[in-house]
């Protein structure tokens, strides 16, 4: 009994040291490690050695390539608390009709802007508005906007495109050159923005009373590329 007791004692101890020579063996042929540039993007996880990420693109670098039509679909994230026809209702948010070049935080029949927007000065240009896309809460702390921002520079750019054909017709700006100073109003959004944001639903939801999309939207119209003519 204890010869056989043995017998099974030795098998069970070669068979675990079998096992623990195999593990350290496939341990050292297939040692992972973070590749060099992932397959895919993870939203939030700065590259190795990257320091501060990557180079933030100016917005005029990528409004000459930009795509109103495809800003018009963007724009569908946002038609849950604006209208952007001529003349359409405040709802949740502002009516955005001709927006860029006007006042930041005025206008728009009265709507009640936040102190923290109001503060911010100047006009809504392509920088601003950039600013604003990619991070409402840090362009101006304090804000009612309860959208998160639009991640995707190329997004951004297109929205631009398509809100400046809606009543503004704004020229576009030429590429900055290298150096080129920053607009205050923006520098703390563009300083350290990878990662920070996400294409988020806004989380408001409709006034009492006061209609969150245009009834127009119903049949896209809402979202024309080509602006209506001015009286």
């Amino acid at each position: 009994m204890d010869d056989r007791t043995n017998t099974i004692f030795g098998w069970a101890l070669a068979a675990a040291g079998t096992a623990l020579g195999l593990s350290i063996a496939g341990g050292m042929l297939f040692h992972g490690e973070r590749p060099e540039k992932p397959g895919y993007a993870i939203e939030g996880v700065e590259e190795a050695g990257g320091g501060g990420g990557a180079a933030v693109v100016p917005i005029a670098a990528l409004l000459g390539a930009a795509d109103p039509a495809k800003g018009a679909e963007v724009f569908k994230k946002c038609a849950a608390c604006h209208t952007i026809n001529q003349g359409g209702a405040n709802g949740i948010g502002p009516n955005l009709y001709g927006t860029l070049g006007e006042p930041v935080g005025q206008g728009k029949g009265g709507f009640a802007f936040s102190d923290a927007l109001k503060s911010v000065g100047g006009n809504w240009d392509f920088e601003k508005m950039n600013a604003w896309l990619t991070s409402p809460r840090k362009f101006a702390n304090g804000t009612k906007m309860t959208f998160a921002g639009l991640g995707n520079a190329e997004d951004r750019a297109n929205v631009i495109a398509y809100l400046n054909q809606q009543g503004s017709n704004l020229p576009l700006p030429a590429a900055p050159a290298a150096g080129a100073p920053t607009d205050p109003a923006v520098a703390n959004v563009t300083e350290a923005t990878k990662g920070d944001t996400a294409d988020l639903a806004n989380t408001g939801t409709p006034a009492s009373g006061a209609p969150s999309i245009d009834p127009a939207a119903k049949d896209g119209k809402s979202l024309g590329v080509i602006p209506p003519a001015k009286p």
